[in-house]
């Protein structure tokens, strides 16, 4: 069964594919993602590595965990499950209405409700 590991403080320059490639050299990659922002594409700086064997994954994380790619120390650990956040909010945002303080009413419309 493949060993998920989390990989963090990667340059923002550094590819999938360039994951893949270090990580290869310690064992056999099953998969190697960067996790990039949804909307800017831009790399978040961490990524996770599949590799096929416990045995592997233990190998990676000792020869790997702080080692120097393109200019930064990596940190290299197993990834924990992830978590149940629940359903996306649909809509933009928290507060709903108005934006006023009395009630979303328009300063000119009506009696004030200052007192």
């Amino acid at each position: 069964m493949a060993i998920k590991l989390f990989v963090g403080s990667l340059s923002y320059n550094v590819t999938s594919e360039q994951l893949e490639e270090v990580f290869a050299a310690v064992g056999t990659v099953v998969s190697a993602v960067v996790i990039v922002d949804r909307y800017s594409n831009q790399s978040k700086g961490f990524g996770f590595v599949e590799m096929s064997t416990d045995d592997e994954a233990k190998k990676a994380i000792a020869e790997l965990n702080g080692k120097e790619v393109d200019g930064r120390p990596i940190v290299v650990n197993e990834a924990r499950p992830q978590e149940n956040r629940g359903p996306r909010p649909s809509g933009g945002g928290g507060f709903g209405g108005g934006g006023h303080r009395d009630g979303g009413r328009d300063r000119n419309s009506g009696p004030s409700r200052r007192y």
